[in-house]
Formats: structure tokens, C-alpha cells, sequence
């Protein structure tokens, strides 16, 4: 039996997510969902809120798991027995963060391997960032996540209030 872990901050997860979840999940026996819980930069869920929505989105699938973890992604693997690291690829910009990652990962963990599965087209522009800052400029984000995260996202803006994101600006507000 091959284990994989997909691991991310998941804050929220969309459909570039799933998507790559999904994809792996047919490629292996099982597939752990691994949800970060101290990511560098700002996280607008908590961990708990973040490994709830990943869980509801595959609460259906049998061979999907959803756990949460800390410290180093290898160590995890090796805590949950899975030899696969899966990572997804947007941009070409992403592969060089990826390389070096999966070279820093297979230095400390050479029995590990990592396979990166290329995004769809319609996801490539689609970010978790790009996600929470449509959603906090109450923008329309049925097509970008699945409808309990749309909701938890609008429950949260609501909640921080007017003013009060924690949603880094780009060009979307031009």
C-alpha cells in the first residue's frame, strides 16, 4: 500500500485544492490531506477552523484523510507512514520553489519521494491569497471554492469587520 500526504496551510482550501487531491488520491492506495498549523505568513483560519473545511470538503472519500501537524512535513510522513510527499504546480515560478523543496526534503528524508501533479488550466491563476482577497472585497467566489468554505469565508469578514482583513493587497484592487 503507497500512502501519500498533500500538504498546505489550506487558509482556505479551494479548487486548485481539491483538484490535486483528488488526482492523487486515484494515483494512491491513500492520500492524507495534511493541514499545517504554523505557516509564516498570517493564517485568516485557525487550525482548527482549517482542518474542519478540508475535512467537510472530502468527507465523502473513503481513500482522503484529513489530519493536521507541525514541525517538519518528513517527519510527518514518517509519523503516518507515507512515502509520498504530493505538491501541486500552478506557474512555472512555482517549480523552482518546489525543486528546492523537494531537494531539502529528500536530503533529510531520502526515502521519501515528492511527485508534483501540473494544475488544470482553469486553476493556474487560483491561490488561497487570491481567494481571501476577492472574498474580503465581497466579491463572487462560488467558482473558485465549495460552498461551505464560500460561507466560512463570508462569516469571517464579517466577523473581522470593516477594515480589519489580514489579506496582503495586489493588483485586484486597482
Amino acid at each position: 500500500m503507497v500512502r501519500a500526504i498533500f500538504p498546505g496551510t489550506f487558509d482556505p482550501i479551494h479548487n486548485g485544492h481539491v483538484d490535486i487531491a483528488y488526482r492523487a488520491a486515484r494515483l494512491f492506495d491513500e492520500l492524507v490531506v495534511a493541514v499545517y498549523d504554523r505557516p509564516l505568513k498570517s493564517a485568516l483560519f485557525s487550525p482548527e477552523d482549517r482542518i474542519n473545511l478540508v475535512k467537510t470538503t472530502f468527507s465523502k472519500d473513503d481513500n482522503i484523510q484529513v489530519m493536521g501537524y507541525g514541525g517538519l512535513t518528513v517527519e510527518f510522513c514518517q509519523h503516518v507512514g507515507a512515502q509520498v510527499i504530493v505538491r501541486g504546480l500552478r506557474v512555472f515560478s512555482d517549480f523552482e520553489y518546489e525543486f528546492r523543496m523537494a531537494l531539502a526534503n529528500h536530503r533529510l528524508a531520502p526515502g521519501i519521494e515528492v511527485v508534483a501533479l501540473i494544475t488544470h488550466e482553469e486553476h493556474t491563476f487560483l491561490s488561497s491569497s487570491t481567494v481571501k482577497e476577492i472574498a474580503s472585497l465581497n466579491g463572487n467566489i462560488k467558482s473558485l471554492v465549495s460552498p461551505h468554505v464560500e460561507t466560512a469565508l463570508k462569516s469571517r469578514f464579517i466577523e473581522l469587520g470593516e477594515g480589519q482583513s489580514i489579506v496582503p493587497t495586489s493588483s485586484l484592487r486597482d
